[in-house]
């Protein structure tokens, strides 16, 4: 006999599979309600990758990936592995300055095949919410689009944080005739690209050993600025092989 909880599984919609708490019998934050949740984020993988796995080259050139990031100085654990001699424990190369609250620059960026966009460094003390989303976008991503594409149609790519799919931010997207990619499966970073380009941002950020918070943001504005078109280029290029691989994987995590 099919219960009644088999029934509202089965017949669910969209806006239901956020609030599983709804469902008789499923408690919000229980194993089997995040359990229902990991299905369907594996469901939307596979759905946004055979959709977009067959794109060519010059398909993805016509897109722009954005992303927020945080870095913080010093590192994120504030821990550092180095290579020393005997007796060189507390030598200057082989020792970090330390703070005791640890401070963090949140920025918003955005690049496409021909290069790194906009890399907007948030005031102190500011969250990213609707209201500082739509002007970023106002302020750095138009520009970008003009600058880039001029006339021609582009694609908006971003990941669908509460922010993102504000219906504040829909509409103003639709009003500026913005298309955007997706919709864009959660949990995906490995479908990202962005998310490598922060990692070598973060690297390259961390060489310049920054001992405050406005060196560390004059060092990654440098940085960001003079990242290689090589590099660019390929972390675009793989996004074909990005999907194939979660298809291949079936909706689980690559190694992207």
């Amino acid at each position: 006999m099919v219960t009644c909880k088999e029934i509202c599984i089965r017949i669910c919609t969209h806006s239901e599979a956020k609030t599983f708490g709804r469902w008789p019998g499923v408690k919000k934050g229980s194993k089997e309600a995040t359990s229902l949740k990991k299905k369907k984020n594996i469901r939307d993988r596979l759905i946004f990758c055979r959709k977009y796995g067959e794109w060519t080259a010059e398909d993805w050139g016509k897109v722009i990936f954005s992303d927020e990031a945080s870095f913080r100085l010093f590192g994120v654990s504030g821990k550092r592995l180095v290579q020393r001699r005997k007796g060189e424990c507390y030598h200057q190369s082989c020792v970090m300055p330390t703070v005791n609250h640890h401070k963090t620059i949140h920025v918003w960026g955005c690049f496409l095949s021909k290069g790194v966009g906009s890399l907007t460094i948030l005031p102190k003390n500011t969250a990213m919410n609707k209201e500082w989303y739509q002007n970023t976008l106002q302020q750095q991503l138009l520009p970008t689009i003009q600058q880039q594409f001029g006339e021609e149609q582009c694609i908006f790519q971003h990941i669908g944080a509460p922010c993102h799919k504000a219906k504040v931010i829909t509409k103003w997207l639709g009003d500026q005739n913005v298309d955007i990619l997706g919709p864009w499966p959660e949990n995906s970073p490995d479908l990202n690209p962005i998310e490598n380009l922060w990692s070598i941002l973060k690297r390259r950020g961390d060489k310049q050993k920054p001992t405050n918070s406005d060196k560390l943001q004059s060092a990654l504005e440098e940085e960001w600025d003079a990242m290689p078109q090589q590099t660019i280029s390929r972390f675009v290029a793989s996004i074909r092989r990005r999907c194939q691989a979660v298809i291949y994987a079936q909706g689980h995590m690559t190694s992207f």
